[in-house]
């Protein structure tokens, strides 16, 4: 079997062959054999699948970390600097066709620049080329699957049908290719619909309006997952406020996902439904290894002399480790 380049090069870099393997096929054969012989287990998918990973996992009582999925919200301020905004949005909600588990898919937009970031936003969104190719000139390509594509289609058009406003988008582009869907811009989302609290996995974002930061964080908050978030302000230190009370796992400052992503000494991973355990930074990588502690006991035994009672014992042993804590040292 031709290897992926990732193990290609790992192998030119001198990794020993048997450090990286490669295993392709279906998660319902494969997943159950490829747990129980691990020694160590760290999954990226969906909640449902994670969690299976880590029942089957709790089984052989192997140790596992879960990135999961995302409901990401971003929250725009009354004094973010709306065009720079804009341009990390587009980037924050439609790389990849919205299929990262760090896409934001809710925005929060303050009211006093909710109209003017809105009219930006969706002319942006409008004028996004679209294609099947890799070069730069296309901005977002293809959903995954025909699956995918139904669960998009499905979440927009329920939305539609409970009063949401599509401004942009909402439709499925065949003609381009058999998964392609729409970048897609709603508004008068109800926060019940399943758009605002499920998992969409697609380049579709709902708009909502904030004018109390303690409201717009506990919305921000008010999801089952708890992955990524983004905040835009031009007052940094009141940002950083802000991101300590947002429960996800990575909060980013002016930027949509890719200042945490790529800080790769920080760690990153979930909170709530969006999973267990961390990537990145010395966590990433001791979560792999087993702690073990050797001790050497020296000078005295841990048990009484013989022929000294054991209350006799405990006193002077007591009154050697205050004395201990007194001689500079001797700790």
């Amino acid at each position: 079997m031709e290897l992926p380049p990732v193990a290609e090069l790992l192998r030119e870099a001198g990794l020993p062959r048997d450090a990286f393997q490669v295993v392709t096929g279906f998660g319902e054969p494969l997943g159950e054999p490829l747990v129980a012989d691990a020694d160590y287990v760290c999954f990226t998918g969906s909640g449902a699948t994670g969690r299976v990973v880590a029942g089957q996992a709790g089984q052989h009582l192997t140790d596992c970390s879960l990135e999961l999925g995302g409901k990401n919200p971003g929250i725009i301020c009354a004094d973010a600097d709306v065009d720079r905004a804009v341009e990390g949005l587009i980037r924050g909600c439609f790389t990849n066709a919205g299929q990262l588990c760090i896409s934001l898919e809710r925005l929060y937009i303050y009211e006093d620049v909710y109209d003017r970031f809105l009219e930006r936003f969706v002319d942006a969104v409008e004028s996004m080329r679209l294609g099947t190719d890799y070069s730069h000139d296309v901005d977002m390509g293809s959903l995954v699957s025909e699956r995918q594509l139904e669960k998009v289609t499905d979440h927009v058009e329920e939305a539609k049908a409970e009063g949401a406003t599509v401004l942009t988008g909402g439709t499925a582009r065949p003609d381009l290719g058999p998964y392609f869907y729409e970048p897609t811009v709603l508004t008068d989302v109800d926060e019940s619909m399943a758009l605002c609290t499920e998992e969409t996995f697609g380049p579709v974002v709902g708009i909502y309006e904030w004018s109390d930061t303690d409201d717009v964080v506990e919305r921000a908050n008010d999801s089952d997952y708890g992955l990524n978030a983004s905040i835009w302000t031009e007052d940094v230190d009141r940002g950083k406020e802000m991101a300590t009370r947002v429960e996800t796992g990575t909060v980013n400052i002016n930027e949509s996902y890719a200042a945490a992503w790529v800080t790769l000494d920080a760690p990153m991973g979930g909170m709530k439904d969006s999973g267990i355990g961390r990537r990145h930074g010395e966590y990433g990588f001791m979560k792999y290894t087993e702690s073990q502690t050797v001790a050497v006991q020296k000078r005295l035994a841990m048990d009484a002399p013989p022929g000294m009672p054991y209350w006799l014992y405990a006193k002077v042993m007591n009154g050697a480790l205050k004395l201990q804590r007194k001689i500079p040292g001797m700790r």
